[in-house]
């Protein structure tokens, strides 16, 4: 398998957060323009969530996510293509991973049902977490 299948999942990483951060902003300027916020008001994120209500703030709340366990799989991505680790179960793994994120995106930017999100998360926390010790395993036993 080339190393080049891992930039697959790399990519929809990396467009998955580009879209987050579209609709973070077509979220939050259409609540501002909708009740004549002058933006001074929002100095601060703090202001910002006292003016701005919750459901709206909820994909900037994922965007934030976004760059927690995802720079860990990007990281990683990198260091098996670099070392030419790259295989069939990385590049699945790596799928399940972006798969996992996305349902997780889908779920924290509009309804947020926490129980459904959390699931998502850890589904997607263990899938990567899988990838690391098989990449650590590996780098010290061989």
């Amino acid at each position: 398998m080339p190393g080049e299948a891992i930039f697959g999942p790399f990519f929809g990483m990396l467009l998955l957060t580009f879209v987050v951060w579209v609709y973070l902003y077509v979220r939050r300027l259409a609540f501002i323009k909708a009740n004549n916020i002058d933006a001074q008001q929002l100095t601060t994120p703090v202001r910002g969530e006292q003016i701005i209500p919750e459901e709206v703030s909820y994909p900037s709340y994922n965007f934030r996510n976004l760059f927690e366990l995802p720079v860990v799989f990007y990281a990683l991505c990198l260091y098996l293509y670099v070392t030419h680790g790259v295989d069939e179960v990385y590049v699945v793994a790596a799928w399940a991973f972006f798969g996992l994120r996305l349902l997780h995106s889908l779920i924290h930017s509009t309804s947020n049902i926490v129980m459904f999100r959390f699931v998502a998360y850890m589904a997607s926390a263990l899938t990567l977490w899988f990838m690391v010790l098989r990449a650590a395993i590996d780098f010290f036993v061989l």
